[in-house]
This record gives structure tokens, C-alpha cells and sequence, in this order.
């Protein structure tokens, strides 16, 4: 696509209707903690948590994603599994105690109507299922291949395909 902000990426998509799309991008950490950025944080539970830029819209918007165990209420939605969006903006003390993983985001990776149909009929993206465990994996770096290489058939011979090809 030439847009370095997606340079192997990998997306995870929490909205996809016909208003647009809106994804999250999952291996892109920052070298800030949570507190360090939203001070309301500092001293809660998961106040060093890595903060990962989530894409290139709205860079000064900030939410989360969690995992959740136990008892659930009626206000948390889960877009895969036990996984659901958590909004920043309520106060550390309003997030649910059975949230048992978080990873907060600033900024997202957005898609006006029919933008990300165009991209997808352009082969400019690999679709693939989505795995639950990539979400709050450590180790992000390798992200990308990782999940080309668990696909069937010759998208997984991509998983080594060099980020520069004339070097290869």
C-alpha cells in the first residue's frame, strides 16, 4: 500500500459495518506505560502496562482492549471470545474487576465507507482468522509472521518473505 503505518501490521478489527471500519493495530508498542500518559492511571493495577499505537487516526484518542473471566455484566460486549473494548475515558476505578488482561491503545486505524472493501479488492490486505492469545502477546516484534505461518497453503511460505526483497 506505501503507507508505512501499516508496514507489517497486524490489525485487529473491533468494527466493521457500513459506516466504516475500525482496527486496532496489534504490534506496534510505544515506549510509554499507561500512567505515563493518562495520570488517573498511576497506582491502579494496570498502570505499567505497555501502551501500543493502535494506528494513525485520532493519535490523541485512547482505549483498550480486555480479557475478561468470571461473572460479566451487562454492559461489557465481547467482540472475540472473552475479548472486549474498554473506553479509557471512564475512570480506572469504573473498569470491571474481572478484567484479567489489558492492553491500552492511542489511536486507531479507521476506514470510511467502502475504503477497506477497495483495499481488500486491491489484495493490498491478508485476511485471516483472528486468535485470541495474539491480542496481549509479549513478544510483538514477530507478530506478523507468526500469523502468516500458521495459515494453510502458500500464504504461509510469506511468513519469510524479507521486508526488503533486494536484499534477499
Amino acid at each position: 500500500m506505501g503507507d508505512g503505518n501499516f508496514e507489517r501490521a497486524v490489525v485487529f478489527m473491533i468494527k466493521h459495518s457500513n459506516e466504516g471500519s475500525v482496527g486496532l493495530v496489534l504490534n506496534q508498542p510505544t515506549h510509554h506505560h499507561l500512567s505515563s500518559l493518562i495520570p488517573e492511571w498511576e497506582g491502579q493495577i494496570f498502570e505499567d502496562s505497555t501502551v501500543f499505537r493502535g494506528g494513525p487516526v485520532e493519535l490523541d484518542s485512547s482505549l483498550g482492549l480486555g480479557r475478561f473471566v468470571g461473572d460479566l455484566n451487562d454492559n461489557q460486549t465481547f467482540i472475540i471470545a472473552n475479548v472486549g473494548v474498554i473506553d479509557l475515558a471512564l475512570p480506572p476505578q469504573e473498569i470491571p474487576e474481572n478484567l484479567v488482561n489489558f492492553r491500552p491503545y492511542i489511536g486507531f486505524s479507521g476506514w470510511s465507507p467502502m475504503q477497506l472493501e477497495a483495499e481488500l479488492a486491491a489484495n493490498a490486505w491478508f485476511v485471516v482468522d483472528a486468535d485470541p492469545q495474539d491480542i496481549f502477546r509479549e513478544e510483538t516484534e514477530d507478530l506478523w509472521s507468526l500469523d502468516l505461518r500458521r495459515q494453510k497453503g502458500p500464504m504461509s511460505w510469506l511468513s519469510n518473505y524479507p521486508p526488503d526483497p533486494r536484499v534477499n
